[in-house]
């Protein structure tokens, strides 16, 4: 007698990491109590935690599962803390299906070749094989990539679809139906109204909700606050006749950066000045934004019906190669030097903070979250000399942080967001998050809106009844 495999059960799911830290997304969900056919294993996400090295205990000890066993991966969006493992994961046998937007697939490419790169420069010789372009190439061979709100029917009786998150360019929000029950990840919800996506989708009548938590007990400057903070720091540069550099993060914040120095530079708001966008993987990505610009809101559109290239302007400097790189040494002053890693651990910025940050003329401009044990958090907090490449370099330049242009809500955005589906939640998990801010805005949820929370940690599994 053939089995009926659209008998909800109920569902058991596993934080197998992205909880109790900010990075490192990665949860299974499956069947309670099924084994074998009768079972379905999913995962959503599969990142890296991000700290002071890629390669970490935690990146590079064995999954808390067999990836031979996993059915679907479900990728809410291309950052490496939510797709930095995925070559691992194939290569240790997963041969499931990858499931994403179509802008995520596109921009997933380029992300993870810059992850094979750094891996190149490891001596654990385990890691290398894992990261190879091979690796990725089939890891994309599995690879779907779907609109917006696509229905994805599975087998066991689960129901999928994509909601627009706002966060990047791609994100998702996962919706999962099983039995009488509705499901949400929310990956990382965006930080709304955005210089260039579309405002995170509202979505209600949810039973379960696994959430972020970034910026869970802290608010950002509205949108044009920061736009004229930013102004404001680029001209200050400029009369000081000093370096501006900017660590950012290749994928969205360097393509909205260029989008508003766009705007700045060609409505004469800040006087012209070389500015050099010196990381190869953000001019790789930025060719892929113009594919997608049918997902960018009506604003960023308008823009685009007068304005030839919204990414590029008069002054503005790609360098990919190393040499060209370097010889922004010589370039006069003032300028601005846009380069990555957003938390300055790891990439060109690395040289250009040891080049400038001694120097009091010149400003460093933080412009996203800093992760606790990166350089960037280092220098947030205040230090007074940091060591790059072996070398002790002191901090004499102006530190600057717009929190305005962080990809993420800010916690009454947060509160607003669930707010929305309150009437039907009978659980929040809040995940992706340092434990301080998962824990006060849990606190904020129950207090406002009466509903039940929890603060998972790595490792933890809970049953939702369906």
């Amino acid at each position: 007698m053939e089995k009926n495999h659209n008998e909800a059960k109920n569902l058991k799911l596993t934080f197998c990491s992205g909880a109790g830290a900010v990075t490192g997304a990665n949860f299974l969900l499956e069947i309670a109590g099924a084994v074998g056919e009768n079972n379905k294993k999913i995962l959503i996400d599969c990142g890296m935690e991000q700290g002071t090295s890629l390669a970490d205990e935690t990146n590079w000890s064995d999954f808390p599962y067999d990836p031979a066993e996993i059915d679907i991966l479900f990728v809410t969006h291309a950052h490496i803390d939510h797709i930095g493992r995925i070559p691992k994961l194939v290569a240790q046998g997963f041969k499931g299906r990858i499931i994403s937007t179509d802008a995520t697939r596109d921009l997933a490419l380029p992300m993870l070749e810059d992850t094979c790169a750094i891996m190149s420069h490891y001596e654990n010789v385990d890691i290398k094989k894992m990261y190879t372009h091979e690796v990725v190439a089939k890891a994309l061979s599995l690879w779907e990539g779907l609109k917006y709100h696509a229905d994805i029917n599975l087998d066991h009786g689960f129901k999928c679809n994509f909601y627009d998150s706002g966060h990047i360019l791609g994100s998702a929000m996962l919706h999962i139906e099983y039995g009488n029950k509705k499901i949400l990840f929310t990956g990382d919800l965006g930080n709304s109204p955005s210089p260039l996506l579309r405002d995170t989708e509202v979505v209600k009548d949810i039973d379960y909700l696994i959430m972020e938590s970034v910026y869970g007990d802290r608010n950002h400057e509205d949108r044009d606050t920061r736009k004229k903070r930013l102004e404001e720091v680029i001209e200050d540069n400029y009369n000081r006749g000093g370096v501006l550099i900017v660590p950012t993060f290749s994928l969205e914040r360097s393509q909205e950066l260029l989008f508003e120095i766009d705007d700045l530079v060609e409505n004469k708001r800040v006087p012209q000045m070389p500015v050099f966008l010196d990381s190869p993987l953000a001019i790789k990505l930025t060719s892929i934004f113009r594919k997608y610009m049918h997902y960018f809101n009506e604003s960023a559109q308008e823009v685009m019906n007068n304005d030839d290239d919204i990414f590029s302007f008069p002054g503005l400097k790609v360098t990919l190669a190393t040499d060209e790189s370097k010889s922004i040494l010589h370039a006069p002053n003032p300028k601005i030097v846009i380069a990555g890693s957003g938390m300055s651990n790891g990439g060109r910025i690395l040289h250009h903070e040891q080049n400038y940050l001694p120097d009091a003329n010149n400003t460093l401009l933080l412009t996203g979250f800093q992760s606790l044990g990166t350089l960037g958090r280092t220098i947030l907090e205040g230090a007074r000399e940091i060591r790059i490449n072996g070398q002790v370099i002191p901090i004499k330049a102006k530190i600057e942080k717009i929190d305005g242009y962080s990809g993420h809500k800010d916690s009454d955005r947060l509160v607003e967001f669930v707010a929305d589906m309150s009437d039907s939640l009978q659980k929040v998990f809040i995940c992706m998050g340092e434990p301080r801010a998962a824990i006060f805005l849990a606190q904020r949820l129950r207090d406002s809106l009466g509903i039940y929370t929890e603060t998972p940690m790595m490792g933890d599994t809970t049953v939702l009844e369906c």
